[in-house]
This record gives C-alpha cells, sequence and structure tokens, in this order.
C-alpha cells in the first residue's frame, strides 16, 4: 500500500524506532511544522523531526513525506496522525536526541543538520543516513478480486477513522462501510481556528466562550458537511471534543498578547489564566466529558454544527447518518445529562429546518469503570465504541505517549506477549471488553458496538469478531488487512477444520 525501500539498494541504518506507521520516506530534515509547510510550498520533500508532535504540528506533518520523533508510542499522537494521513513514521526512536534551537539531531557519533537527506522506514522503524531509492506500489487486479472474496465472506463491519474529507475519500477507497471515528480537535488546528478556540478556554464567563464559540460554528458545519458529502448514506460517528484544554494554549507570550489583544483584557490577567489552566496530568484531568459538564456550550455549539450541516445536505438529497459520541464517560449520570442536551439542541435544529434526521447518541467506553458499568450506560446509549488505546492505558496504568520508551523491551524478553498498544490484550482489556458486551446486550439485543482504537491488526479484529462487536475502525490504509483478517475469522469459525491449516496473518 505505500512506497517502499528497493531491496536492492545499501542503505546505512543508524538508529531504530518503533514502526509507528508503514512505508518508507526520503526527505530533507527540518524540525518545525512551520518549516515544513514553508519547504513543502517551494516544492521540496522533507523529514519532519521532533522530540515528539502535539496537535499544533498537523499542517507540517501533512506537508512532510514522513515523521520521526524522540519520544511517543505507537498510539502517540504521531503514530495516529502519521496512519490517518498514509505516511511512514519512526516513533520513540530513543537514541535520537534533537536540538531544535541549533536545528539538528545527532544519534551516537552521527550529526544531521535542518536541509541534510535522511530516508525513514516506517515499516521497520528505521532511521537511515542519505537518499535511498524508494520502490512504490503497484494495485493490481488481484489485490481487488482477493477484497472482493474478503467482503463476500465477512461478517465484521470496517469503518474508518477519519478526520477531514481527503481521510473520508480514503475511506471509501480502501472498503469503508462508514466512519468509525471523526476527532473534532483536529478541525481546531488551522491558524484561523485555533485562535478563536483560545479565545474560547481563556474567556473568564459564559459570555466570552459563547462569543468566541460563535466564530466557530460556521468552521466545523463547514466540516461536517464536506464529510457527510462524501459519505452520502454511510454512518458518520463524530466524537465531540475530547483532547484536555491544554493542547490548544498559548505556548509563548506573543501569542498571549494576540489574544489579550482579541478579548480586550490585560496581558498580565490572560498570562495568569493561562498558568492556571494548566494540569499535572492532563490525560486524566479536564477533558472528554468533564469539559461538557462544566461548559456545556462547547459540545451545544458542536451538536449545533453536526446537525445543521445534516439538515443542510439533507435538502440537497444527500443522506446524512450522524452518530454522536460523548467521550470520556465513568458513570450513567454524565451521559444522562448530555444525552439530554444532545437531543434539544439535535430537536431544535430539526425544528428550525423542518428536516428529520436519523442521529444516534452514543458514547465511547474508554475507562474501565464504563466497561464494568456498562450495564447502567446501555440504557442511555444508541451504540459504544470501545476507545482501545485509552483503555489499554488507564488499564495498565501506562502512558501511551512514554511507554514506547521500554515496551519494546518486555516484548524482547517475554515479559509481554506483544505491544497492547499494537494488539488488543485480549486477557485484560480484551475481558472488560467481553464483560461490557455481554452486559449491555442483554439490555439492548441488537445494539452497535465497535472499536475506533488502532488495533486493527488482525489478531484483534479477529477477537472483536469473536465476542460480537458490529465493527472495527482503524486509519484508511489499514482498512484492507481488517477486511481481509475479518473474512479469515469468519471462515475458522464456520468451518473451523477445514480453515485450520491457513494462518491469518
Amino acid at each position: 500500500m505505500h512506497p517502499m525501500i528497493d531491496p536492492k539498494a545499501s542503505v546505512e541504518s543508524i538508529a531504530k524506532g518503533l514502526p509507528a506507521s508503514p512505508g518508507a520516506a526520503v526527505g530533507k530534515v527540518v524540525f518545525s511544522a512551520a518549516d515544513a509547510e514553508k519547504a513543502a510550498a517551494k516544492g521540496e520533500k522533507v523529514i519532519l523531526v521532533r522530540p515528539e508532535t502535539s496537535p499544533e504540528d498537523i499542517g507540517g506533518m501533512d506537508a512532510a513525506q514522513g515523521i520521526l520523533t524522540a519520544r511517543g508510542g505507537m498510539t502517540s499522537h504521531a503514530a495516529v496522525v502519521a496512519r490517518g494521513m498514509g505516511k511512514p513514521c519512526v516513533a520513540g526512536c530513543t537514541d535520537l536526541n534533537v536540538d531544535e534551537k541549533k536545528k539538528s539531531f545527532w544519534i551516537g557519533s552521527h550529526t544531521v543538520k535542518e536541509g541534510e537527506s535522511i530516508t525513514l522506514n516506517g515499516t521497520t522503524g528505521e532511521v537511515i543516513l542519505g537518499e535511498v531509492p524508494l520502490v512504490q506500489p503497484e494495485m493490481t487486479g488481484d489485490f481487488n478480486t482477493i477484497m472482493k472474496w474478503a467482503d463476500e465472506f465477512r461478517d465484521l463491519g470496517i469503518r474508518a477513522n477519519a478526520d477531514t474529507p481527503v481521510d473520508a475519500r480514503n475511506a471509501l477507497k480502501f472498503g469503508a462501510e462508514g466512519i468509525g471515528l471523526v476527532r473534532t480537535e483536529h478541525m481546531f488546528f488551522d491558524a484561523e481556528r485555533v485562535q478563536a478556540v483560545r479565545e474560547m478556554i481563556l474567556a473568564d464567563n459564559e459570555k466570552g466562550r459563547r462569543r468566541a464559540l460563535k466564530k466557530i460554528l460556521p468552521m466545523q458545519r463547514k466540516d461536517f458537511i464536506e464529510i457527510f458529502k462524501v459519505m452520502d448514506g454511510l454512518p458518520v460517528t463524530i466524537r465531540l471534543l475530547d483532547p484536555p484544554l491544554h493542547e490548544f494554549l498559548p505556548k509563548t507570550d506573543a501569542e498571549l498578547r494576540v489574544i489579550a489583544r482579541e478579548l480586550g483584557v490585560t496581558f498580565k490577567k490572560l498570562q495568569a489564566r493561562n498558568k492556571a489552566l494548566h494540569e499535572f496530568n492532563p490525560m486524566l484531568g479536564h477533558r472528554g466529558c468533564r469539559l461538557a459538564i462544566t461548559y456545556p456550550e462547547i459540545y451545544e455549539i458542536q451538536v449545533q454544527a453536526i446537525m445543521e450541516a445534516a439538515c443542510q445536505v439533507t435538502k440537497k438529497k444527500i443522506k446524512a447518518i450522524p452518530e454522536i459520541m460523548i467521550p470520556l464517560i465513568a458513570d450513567v449520570n454524565e451521559l444522562t445529562v448530555l444525552r439530554k442536551m444532545t437531543i434539544r439542541i439535535a430537536t431544535s435544529v430539526e425544528e428550525k429546518y423542518k428536516v428529520k434526521i436519523p442521529y444516534d447518541v452514543g458514547t465511547m467506553i474508554e475507562i474501565a469503570r464504563a466497561a464494568l458499568l456498562a450495564h447502567e450506560i446501555a440504557p442511555e446509549a444508541d451504540f459504544y465504541s470501545f476507545g482501545t488505546n485509552d483503555l489499554t492505558q488507564t488499564l495498565y496504568g501506562l502512558s501511551r505517549d512514554d511507554a514506547g520508551r521500554f515496551l519494546p523491551y518486555y516484548v524482547e524478553q517475554g515479559i509481554f506477549e506483544e505491544d497492547p498498544f499494537m494488539t488488543i490484550d485480549q486477557k485484560g482489556v480484551g475481558l472488560l471488553m467481553k464483560m461490557a458486551i455481554d452486559s449491555s446486550r442483554k439490555i439492548k439485543k441488537d445494539m452497535k458496538m465497535g472499536i475506533c482504537g488502532e488495533q486493527v491488526d488482525p489478531k484483534s479484529v479477529e477477537f472483536c469478531y469473536l465476542v460480537g462487536l458490529t465493527y472495527v475502525s482503524g486509519s484508511p490504509f489499514r482498512l484492507p488487512v481488517a477486511r481481509l483478517a475479518a473474512a479469515q475469522a469468519t471462515l475458522r469459525k464456520k468451518k473451523p477444520k477445514k480453515f485450520a491449516e491457513y494462518s491469518i496473518a
């Protein structure tokens, strides 16, 4: 599916990190997202090198041929975004030392400066000096034939994680039957949009937040309109704002001064609020549904944007099927409150447009408590999507962004059979999932359930089929493997003796 290093080429590999996103890329080294965008605009091919990436780097990641990071695991920001974009990524390269000020990095005795070329092998995790020739993939008729066979046999649905219309088109190209995860926060990091988001966060009252959110509403609505157009007649699961607010906060005084002028407040006052919003452990802090409980106007605007987009495309004979997903639920009462809010806003929009939209309201099961008490949550949810990345993180007590530093040693020494962020841990995470599925299906027999983490490898896909999930969802470029694995899982269950000789891989 991706470019590969020419097997005849002689290479000098200087380090190995995690094979976070497959394929190979060649380019000149740059050390910031802004520099990557500038170089790409001139027609240059670049590799973005960062200690780690954040959502603010998305523009540069999109402009780069590949991404290399010193920190991060298989479900870190760099890994997840790169897989969604279909770009090679080597993450968690612990031998990599990045000096952003001097615009260089060193690995052992090798120093590479900005503008010098390297090659990344995202399939093996290798960092290679210089430019290495690549071999482009060829999609043959045989590929399409096998995919057609797989689709005839499989019972498990296949969806894609897609945040943009481009992602959505890729998803359809690789056989998606819908979108299982739209991360709405990824729509916010355009320069114009992030400014409005920061205004919203830093406002110290509801009036100020709503004023900023008014700027965001038409932007989000336009995004959803474009995605609904591409996915005409297919379900689109949209996750409301999930990450902690610190990801959007200004990093420099210059950025703060601009927002201070926009809000009409003093720089010192805004600086103090910015500092007060920082958290010691933001991934377990004020994020997900907790934001909407304290600042309901955030989710209100997002639901309004989704439903207005759905109504507008419906009037143009395009069928929108939004599934509105509320993240990070730990208790049914959170979902009860936010479901009522969602239905209230949705009904208001439907009445305004005089259109009925077939929408659902569900939640992400990504906290152990929610999985244990899924039978309590089920009456309030039209569907579940297991967020296996966060569920693995919270159940193991492992940081998905930092565990890449030591998890490879656990696998090498046989302590863990596999990296749990790459393949679903069936004993622990899988047990919780099965408990949640079984207890909820006693209440709602035909409830839609899927996964939207990044574990769509063959073993995980077979497990999801066997425990009774409706679908799996992963990055668009990983869907062919998921489709094939789903067909093999179906055959293995229906004809175990005849099929036993074949490997799922």
